[in-house]
């Protein structure tokens, strides 16, 4: 179990970082420039309105600390290649789902750290483990940036080889989420057995209120029909692995710890969550 959560948890979201990274272009980095309205909304509300709603739920639902900390760390973390895969069933703009993913998943060695060790201390004082915030935004830098950075300069450089190896990279990542997803549950069966009534509760709910949460404030904003099903999406749908990895790198425990149970368990309720928009988006 050490050897899973130490070199095969970070060395898997990596690789799912790095199939994000091969199916990006500079352009999509670029494109906010000339879209700068439906950005700003898509990214005000991933990395503001998600955490704020995540925080409200807590306050409302009341999880036990550790379970707290797990759905704030889910908060913080970008949609991912889900969120695209997502975007791109509903018939929304696919392109601003990944110019949002492209950037924001970058921003992450900025904000994901610093939050992170707010959440861990605020939530759980002195039972709190230690968080160095510089440690950890390497541990992300390492296991996120760099291979989706690592990803589009394979993109830009060897376009050809990138295009021949992205459906197979894409393939390899929806199994590693499978497994890690599979895993963390496998690992703390009895503890997500005692709480999935209450963080059941608080996952369902925040998925579904950042769902319409994100449709509302694009259409307050003005945006196409296209444009707010993305921005939709993209508050609604995180990237789950990369929260369980925080869980992992922030708990010190051996194993999956209870801090991963939220992310985990949302790994499977947010395609319970998001099927019925699905469903509404490709008939409107």
């Amino acid at each position: 179990m050490e050897t899973l959560i130490n070199v095969v948890l970070p060395l898997s979201l990596a690789i799912i970082m790095l199939s994000l990274g091969v199916g990006l272009t500079v352009s999509d980095f670029t494109r906010v420039l000339r879209r700068p309205l439906a950005f700003a909304i898509g990214a005000v509300s991933q990395v503001i309105l998600l955490p704020v709603a995540a925080y409200l739920a807590i306050l409302i639902f009341a999880p036990p600390p550790v379970l707290a900390v797990g759905v704030m760390l889910l908060s913080f973390c970008p949609g991912g290649v889900t969120s695209n895969m997502i975007s791109k069933l509903s018939r929304g703009d696919v392109a601003l789902s990944v110019s949002l993913t492209a950037v924001i998943s970058l921003l992450g060695i900025l904000t994901v750290p610093i939050l992170a060790a707010w959440s861990v201390q605020h939530f759980m004082g002195d039972a709190a483990p230690d968080v160095t915030i510089t440690s950890l935004a390497i541990a992300v830098f390492l296991i996120t940036t760099l291979p989706v950075l690592t990803g589009v300069a394979t993109r830009h450089y060897a376009t050809a080889f990138a295009q021949r190896i992205e459906p197979a990279l894409s393939t390899l990542a929806t199994i590693l989420f499978i497994i890690i997803v599979v895993a963390a549950l496998a690992a703390n069966w009895q503890l997500f057995l005692d709480n999935i009534a209450i963080i059941g509760e608080v996952l369902v709910s925040l998925n579904l209120m950042l769902l319409i949460l994100g449709l509302a404030l694009a259409t307050l904003a003005g945006l196409t029909w296209n444009e707010r099903k993305t921005i939709s999406i993209e508050t609604g749908i995180q990237n789950a692995t990369l929260g369980i990895t925080l869980a992992a790198l922030i708990s010190g425990e051996e194993g999956f710890g209870e801090m991963a149970i939220p992310s985990a368990v949302y790994g499977i309720t947010m395609y319970l969550c998001a099927a019925p928009f699905v469903l509404w988006f490709r008939r409107k």
